[in-house]
């Protein structure tokens, strides 16, 4: 019966417009124009805001390049386009020269959805221009520290390929501004940087949780026996691992957000997946 009105009323409409005079004059104004799919950057990844300017901010896209405001976030304009990828992890101003810009590319979060990216890079005239700086196979890099009392020194913590086991992966030093890398914290082959965070009124306290993870087509292993937070007095020359004699939850532990509270900075949070998850102070 359905198919029968269906048939009814299709038939029954091209009658109708067979008896009406078309005039084609009327869609010559008509243009052709784009309705899907549509491209977009994605979700953010990351912020960081110019401190000497605070309307002048950057922003990471997860597939869409570094864009940045000079008014505030009014209006954005893309300075990343010319890069060999457009996943971004993070960005990061040098404080001390704000021209100095560093992007570590693939995206921190490790969806299915995620690109991988393509090493680390630093622009030394405010994005107009970029230089590759190493790292090509830590794949996503999700954090980068800068040392305000030593802006040579550059911290950077890497996830690892999401896909597979991966020597790449943990937190990464530069004493020269990037020219070369030295491996100065790491676990093993699925364990790479979750969140690392520096002490506000220390730059050489630098806190990493470490994040044993693992993703298929199909799905995704979060945590592991190898998940820890980790504490550095000396830039990350040598590291402790925090553990439940401190206060952290016993048994395998998943991904672990850090921060420093900028009012006083001898707290810390730790949002910490666990088998009881749980903000820490």
């Amino acid at each position: 019966m359905k198919s029968f009105f269906s048939f009814f009323l299709i038939f029954f409409s091209f009658s109708f417009l067979a008896g009406q005079d078309i005039d084609l004059e009327h869609f010559k104004a008509l243009k052709f124009r784009n309705i899907g799919p549509a491209g977009m950057s994605g979700r953010i990844t990351s912020i960081d805001v110019n401190l000497r300017d605070k309307d002048h901010i950057i922003i990471g896209a997860a597939s869409g390049g570094v864009w940045e405001s000079r008014n505030g976030g009014i209006s954005w304009n893309p300075i990343f386009d010319d890069q060999p990828t457009q996943s971004i992890g993070v960005v990061k101003f040098n404080q001390n020269n704000p021209d100095e810009i560093w992007v570590g590319t693939g995206e921190g979060n490790p969806r299915n959805s995620h690109n991988s990216g393509a090493g680390i890079f630093k622009s030394i005239d405010g994005g107009k221009s970029w230089k590759f700086m190493g790292l090509k196979e830590t794949k996503l890099i999700h954090r980068i520290i800068i040392n305000e009392l030593n802006p040579n020194q550059v911290l950077v913590g890497a996830m690892g390929s999401a896909w597979g086991d991966s020597e790449h992966r943990g937190v990464y030093r530069t004493n020269n501004g990037g020219k070369d890398w030295d491996k100065m914290l790491y676990i093993d082959q699925n364990t790479g940087v979750a969140d690392m965070v520096a002490d506000p009124s220390n730059p050489n306290k630098i806190l990493a949780a470490m994040w044993e993870f693992h993703r298929t087509p199909w799905g995704f292993n979060s945590g592991g026996n190898n998940s820890g937070l980790y504490l550095s007095y000396d830039g990350g020359e040598n590291w402790k691992e925090i553990t439940k004699k401190e206060g952290l939850p016993e048994g395998d532990k998943g991904r672990i957000g850090l921060a420093f509270a900028p009012s006083k900075s001898n707290i810390v949070y730790a949002l910490i997946e666990a088998d009881k998850n749980g903000l820490y102070k």
